[in-house]
């Protein structure tokens, strides 16, 4: 017993030493953004403030609350730093769902104002930065929370549940584990409507609605359609969703306005379809996947043995 406390108590040191000064390092570089801009811009007046609130969110409350978490730290306050951490930590979730408009607006006054734009390369060129640009710099807390939550962890398992830190400590992970949740949720839902948004703009014409609330995006390619009677292969590029699973063919590559583009063929809605592996259930070459649906049956073969076992495994899910 008095090994493995000797155990945890060394590999605590190690994280909560590497903790601060992870820590020393981040609150500096938040420290140029609010320095070098937040602060002077209030000052000067260059933006307007409902600007620079939509640029800087809560960066400034976030740069605060690790200030005063590095000052415990370096006191060796560790229960005491991460309670007062714990307050504040819900900063982040606010940031992240801002920092997608943040980007927005920044790009938006560097195009129209050019007195904002002088002054941000001035900035950036202060030896301070080190050649780091203020995008490099505005999505640094949303990294921070990641390593936060495997800091915290680490401390966690390497404390002695007996011991008056432990519960603190259990608080303090759950805290950034849910905002860590939150997070995550916003990133995903966000690439999620971007891959939306690609694929609508691959569509010819505005027929086919990618774009409905509620719908994911899970995958495309390349598939072999099997006509119902003795024609030849068709070649079809397959969007697959978590409701529906669209069949697109290339425009011709002499269309004056899409040749780039692709051409929907049908919308297979997955509620009511029924998936089979026809064959490819052995290191055979490639397979054949079997699609019911009320009205239709759809076969679908690729030569690639992997490929469609991918694709199974997809259809499968969404259906589920």
């Amino acid at each position: 017993v008095e090994e493995q406390r000797a155990r945890w108590e060394r590999k605590r040191r190690r994280t909560a030493k590497e903790l601060l000064e992870t820590e020393h390092k981040y609150v500096e570089q938040l420290d140029l953004v609010v320095t070098f801009f937040v602060t002077i811009l209030k000052a000067k007046g260059t933006l307007k403030p409902a600007v620079l609130e939509t640029i800087f969110g809560h960066l400034e409350s976030i740069y605060s609350a690790s200030h005063v978490l590095s000052l415990h730290l370096e006191r060796g306050n560790l229960a005491s730093g991460l309670e007062n951490f714990c307050q504040n930590v819900e900063l982040y979730g606010h940031y992240a769902e801002n920092l997608e408009q943040a980007n927005k607006t920044l790009k938006e006054q560097l195009r129209k104002n050019k007195s904002f734009r002088r002054f941000k390369k001035l900035q950036e060129n202060r030896p301070q930065f080190q050649g780091r640009k203020l995008e490099d710099l505005l999505p640094l807390p949303l990294q921070r929370l990641h390593q936060y939550k495997h800091f915290f962890r680490d401390l966690l398992e390497n404390t002695s549940p007996d011991s008056a830190e432990y519960q603190k400590l259990a608080k303090v992970v759950m805290s950034v584990s849910e905002v860590s949740r939150w997070v995550q949720d916003i990133i995903d839902n966000r690439e999620n409507s971007l891959q939306l948004l690609r694929v609508q703009k691959l569509l010819k014409g505005q027929k086919t609605q990618v774009l409905t609330p509620g719908r994911w995006y899970i995958r495309e390619g390349w598939l072999l359609v099997v006509p119902s009677k003795g024609e030849e292969l068709k070649r079809r590029m397959f969007f697959l969703f978590s409701d529906i699973l669209i069949a697109t063919k290339p425009c011709h590559a002499l269309h004056p306005l899409n040749s780039n583009k692709l051409a929907c063929q049908a919308v297979y809605p997955l509620h009511q379809c029924v998936v089979d592996k026809v064959f490819g259930h052995t290191q055979s070459q490639g397979g054949l996947l079997s699609l019911s649906f009320p009205h239709k049956t759809l076969l679908l073969m690729s030569s690639d043995q992997q490929d469609i076992n991918d694709w199974y495994r997809s259809l499968a899910a969404a259906v589920r």
